[in-house]
């Protein structure tokens, strides 16, 4: 499937608000709403929408620490990657995991109930033996600027 720039409007739009309603849609990409329908479920089934989520605001729930990790690993081949990929899945914590080029091989975004959490969870996986080498820890103190949508429209023009 060939995207044309009513289909990026219309992911740029869902992605902004999940909740719209279809004739909102189609009213904002110039559209009328079966036309509109259409699209949205013709981008659902060929995969270029992957589902829909509610945006938590956790500070309302309560105090969190959000933590970015580098972590550099002892060995660099494929079975070492994996080891670790499968031990880091499985930690609910870590909402983020980038394989990345530079001094370090890979940068976590991990949010805990506080430092000492965040600590066991560092000290578990140190001791399990998945090959980290070495890690640092940068503490988010504010995050003034935070989206949960991507520029598609100027990333994808058509």
């Amino acid at each position: 499937m060939k995207l044309d720039r009513i289909d990026i409007k219309i992911l740029y739009e869902l992605q902004k608000n999940g909740r719209i309603t279809n004739v909102e849609l189609a009213e904002l990409v110039a559209l009328s709403p079966s036309p509109c329908l259409m699209r949205v479920k013709k981008l659902q089934s060929e995969g270029y929408i992957g589902g829909y989520a509610a945006q938590i605001n956790v500070g309302k729930l309560g105090q969190t620490l959000t933590v970015f990790t580098e972590i550099t690993l002892k060995n660099h081949r494929q079975v070492d990657f994996a080891r670790f990929l499968a031990a880091i899945e499985k930690i609910d914590n870590v909402i983020e995991c980038h394989l990345v080029s530079g001094g370090y091989d890979y940068l976590l975004k991990f949010v805990t109930a506080g430092i000492g959490e965040y600590q066991t969870i560092m000290e578990r996986l140190t001791d399990m033996d998945v090959g980290i080498d070495k890690y640092f820890s940068f503490v988010v103190l504010k995050s003034p600027i935070v989206k949960a949508h991507m520029p598609l429209t100027s990333l994808f023009p058509t």
